[in-house]
């Protein structure tokens, strides 16, 4: 069976029962393919640069085999100034997709590289802002000179957002008053990180561009036409799972 890898970070990684609605768009993209595996690696908060210091990338080239799909999407947290995950944009950024790539071309897999879909920030005036436009750029220039499929889910987003404006992308992000969730009794206003509905219809547009520029046969996708309800179909990992495959999916073994 063809596997798809993910590698990612906030954006993209399962999240555990204890922290829904937030989900990403790895954890509801499998209800968009069949007969095909998809093996969620990506982890929260990671970079290009962290994940592959924690093993990460090591465990998926241990693993992934020819004609299986890398796919590759980081940038949130490659903009964080701290030491630790930044990497500049046309500099270590761009360096580590560049690895990402040969690695997994040197197994047999085929890369495939999704711009980081883009933060809720809008200003007083009501204009969308832009902050990770530098990454995302950087992501196109490395495919480009790599010739690598890519998935452009942030100009994608960004389209979106603007269209639902500063209210109505609430209901994208974890945006939730006092009391409206058991699990953030406090409430939430995140503009980083989406809820299941969110993380669905991103789910849902990679599918699509996977199947038209053909980086797997028409069979194994799936409900592209398919309404749903997210509250519904979206499934999170019981917390000891999540923390078991956090532990073990790095290279080597448990860590």
């Amino acid at each position: 069976m063809t596997s798809i890898y993910l590698a990612g970070g906030s954006t993209v990684c399962s999240r555990r029962r204890s922290t829904a609605p937030m989900a990403g768009w790895g954890q509801t993209l499998p209800l968009f393919l069949q007969g095909v595996e998809v093996v969620n690696c990506a982890r929260d908060g990671a970079s290009t640069k962290s994940f592959m210091e924690h093993g990460h990338l090591g465990w998926i080239l241990e693993n992934i085999r020819p004609e299986d799909l890398l796919v590759v999407s980081f940038g949130l947290s490659d903009t964080d100034e701290r030491p630790g995950p930044h990497a500049e944009p046309f500099g270590a950024f761009q360096t580590n997709l560049r690895r990402y790539v040969n690695e997994a071309r040197d197994r047999g897999a085929h890369p495939v590289l999704v711009t980081s879909h883009e933060r809720r920030v809008f200003d007083r005036f009501g204009n969308m802002r832009r902050p990770l436009v530098m990454h995302p750029a950087a992501m196109r220039e490395v495919a480009v000179e790599l010739t690598v499929p890519l998935i452009d889910l942030n100009e994608w987003s960004t389209g979106w957002w603007r269209q639902l404006g500063p209210e109505g992308t609430k209901s994208l992000f974890v945006h939730l008053a006092p009391g409206e969730h058991p699990n953030y009794p406090r409430g939430a206003a995140d503009d980083s990180r989406l809820r299941s509905h969110g993380a669905l219809e991103c789910s849902r547009f990679i599918a699509s561009r996977l199947l038209v520029q053909g980086m797997l046969p028409a069979q194994f996708f799936r409900n592209l036409e398919t309404g749903f309800d997210a509250d519904q179909v979206v499934e999170f990992l019981d917390d000891a799972v999540f923390d078991q495959m956090t532990k073990t999916r790095v290279a080597g073994g448990m860590k």
